[in-house]
This record gives C-alpha cells, structure tokens and sequence, in this order.
C-alpha cells in the first residue's frame, strides 16, 4: 500500500474552519475504491498544524491525485495555507493497521 502522511500549517483565519473547508475533498476521497483511509489530526503543540495519514492500495494512489476532487480540493484549502505542506510518502507492505507488540492489551 501507499502511506501518506501530510502536515498543513493554517493561517490564523482559517485555522478554525480548515476541517470544514477539507470536508468535501475528504468524503470524496473516502469514497475512492482504493482508498484505505483518510484521516485528519490536529497537533496538541500547535493548533495551526493539521495532520493527514492516508493510505491507499497499490496503483490507487495516481486515480486519487488525478480526479476531480483531488485539483477542487487543493483549490480550497490553498488560501488557508500558511506554507507549503511537508509529506511522507512511501509503499509499504500490508493493508491496513497492525497491532502493536509491544504495547499488547489482553482484553
């Protein structure tokens, strides 16, 4: 799979709007075929930096930054923007969450 891991640094005025604003791109994005997830943080030190960990199954990563919703999607969020994002892109084995075996809990 592609694992994707972004960080968006708003402006102070959109800041408390900024998951409104993505709230179409993310729906659409969730209802790609490919997609395994798309799931935004917001940081606890900065308020400002909002977090995006996306995953996708290999070859559906092109179809999603080549759709529509993708190009409407940056188009919104631009001049929220406070800088340009930073992102961690890799292929990755597997599919989805493993559990931690370090940290196991017995139920």
């Amino acid at each position: 799979m592609i694992l994707i891991v972004v960080k968006f640094k708003t402006k102070p005025e959109y800041t408390d709007r900024f998951l409104d604003l993505v709230g179409p791109f993310t729906l659409a994005t969730r209802a790609e075929e490919g997609n395994l997830w798309f799931e935004w943080s917001r940081s606890v030190e900065d308020p400002a930096e909002f977090v995006l960990v996306e995953a996708f199954r290999d070859g559906a990563a092109e179809a999603h930054v080549t759709s529509e919703h993708f190009a409407a999607g940056l188009d919104a969020m631009r001049p929220a923007l406070a800088e340009t994002p930073r992102i961690v892109s890799r292929q990755v084995e597997g599919e989805g969450w493993d559990r931690m075996g370090e940290l196991r809990i017995e139920d």
